[in-house]
């Protein structure tokens, strides 16, 4: 179709991917930034039960707020599509059900909050004094749930409407306010791990109040036709496409608790060595997640447009620029990363069993760059169904590959299990992505 044959045609460039993809990048590349902190901070204390008490409580807090995360994900592709489509009326309605949604799921987790720490420490098995850092972190942590879910749905609308300059502006204030009070409370105050809980929870609620400002009196937004919100049709696409996300979500933060519970069976000194490189992993996919982002609203804007050759643009763009940027990153943690590993950690034992695994949290950014874009392609199309499929025979590899590799290798088959896991990832989405596009510009 051409674009005077469809007056809602709009081009993508290598410049206008550009332009959504900087703001997303210096937003996301700030989130691991506060795990890092944290890690830093309890690290200065050189107690590698304290560390692994972070790690494991951190896994919890993200299990629970990753597989909530459709707020965000559902989020950007409905109104992305909405704005192809030019339906100014549902792009209002699609912030207010995600908002209502939010906030009674963020209740909800606090009120469950016991029984959730329960299953959690069950599952990990860390001993008595990981578990009681654990406990500490967490019983904090979940008060910030109805803020970090509504910061979810915010972002998610913004990004969808590619107002990705305030998306930013709140993440800075979110990652900003995080670290600063992560090292005041956490070691000039001396509160240890009880003030990074605090310093993420009063950080959230920080970003939330200011994100209600801005949407709700600078965007126009109103409750106009709000009995729209019920809209029986459209609430059964969004329940079906956010119970896709949701399980998809739960089966990769099962794939990384999996990871730590596994590292924390080898001993402390694994557990935190492994807990240190993985912020590096976390780094690379939020850098990665920059063109992800951005090609999560190009393609939700093309599909409810109409239009096919900005859809394949965007993910011929977005591809090539985050594999380009996926080598370099591995060059840096190759060559660099014992440097960012004495940073976050004091101690000698931890230090050098992190240097020992080096080499696979470099390469984890080579192997998920295409499982990071195809979910980018996948959220923005609402193609929920394929990612939670594919996320089902991903989790079947790793678990295949830690079964064969961890008897061999130890801690290296654990780190290539989920290599593994990320591949299969980006191979499986990639062989549904034809398909797909030729029945939605059928």
């Amino acid at each position: 179709m051409s674009p005077s044959s469809n007056p809602r045609a709009f081009e993508v460039t290598r410049r206008s991917v550009f332009m959504l993809v900087w703001p997303i990048m210096l937003a996301s590349i700030t989130v691991p930034f506060m795990g890092i902190t944290d890690t830093a901070v309890i690290g200065q204390l050189g107690d590698a039960a304290l560390l692994g008490g972070l790690a494991i409580g951190a896994i919890i807090i993200d299990l629970i707020f990753t597989g909530l995360n459709f707020l965000r994900s559902g989020t950007v592709g409905l109104t992305a599509q909405a704005l192809g489509a030019q339906d100014h009326a549902e792009q209002n309605r699609v912030l207010h059900r995600a908002v209502l949604l939010s906030l009674i799921i963020g209740v909800l987790l606090i009120l469950l909050s016991g029984s959730i720490l329960e299953l959690g420490l069950r599952f990990m098995k860390p001993t008595e004094a990981v578990s009681n850092a654990v406990s500490t972190y967490f019983a904090i942590r979940i008060l910030s749930a109805p803020f970090t879910l509504l910061n979810f749905s915010i972002l998610g609308w913004l990004l969808g409407l590619a107002q990705v300059r305030v998306g930013l502006a709140l993440q800075v204030v979110t990652s900003s306010a995080n670290i600063i009070l992560s090292i005041y409370l956490g070691l000039i105050q001396g509160w240890g791990i009880s003030g990074v809980a605090w310093a993420t929870v009063i950080s959230e609620v920080l970003a939330t109040l200011l994100g209600l400002v801005f949407v709700y009196r600078h965007a126009g937004m109103n409750w106009q036709g709000w009995q729209a919100l019920f809209d029986k049709a459209k609430i059964r696409r969004t329940l079906s496409l956010n119970t896709d996300i949701m399980i998809r979500s739960f089966i990769l933060l099962f794939a990384f608790s999996f990871f730590t519970a596994e590292g924390s069976r080898m001993g402390e000194v694994t557990l935190a060595a492994n807990a240190v490189l993985f912020n590096f992993f976390l780094l690379t996919a939020f850098v990665l997640d920059g063109f992800a982002n951005a090609t999560e609203q190009l393609v939700g804007r093309a599909i409810g447009a109409q239009y096919r050759p900005a859809f394949d643009q965007a993910v011929r763009i977005s591809l090539f620029w985050s594999a380009l940027l996926s080598a370099v990153l591995f060059i840096i943690l190759l060559f660099f990363g014992s440097l960012f590993i004495n940073l976050l950690t004091t101690n000698t034992l931890v230090r050098a069993e992190a240097e020992t695994y080096l080499i696979w949290a470099a390469l984890s950014g080579l192997f998920g760059v295409l499982a990071f874009q195809m979910d980018g392609v996948f959220i923005g199309a609402t193609w929920s169904a394929d990612m939670r499929n594919m996320m089902i025979a991903s989790l079947a590899a790793y678990l295949l590959a830690w079964w064969l590799f961890i008897p061999l290798w130890q801690n290296h088959g654990l780190w290539l299990a989920l290599e593994v896991f990320l591949g299969v990832r980006g191979i499986s989405l990639l062989s549904r992505l034809k398909t797909r596009r030729q029945a939605a510009f059928a």
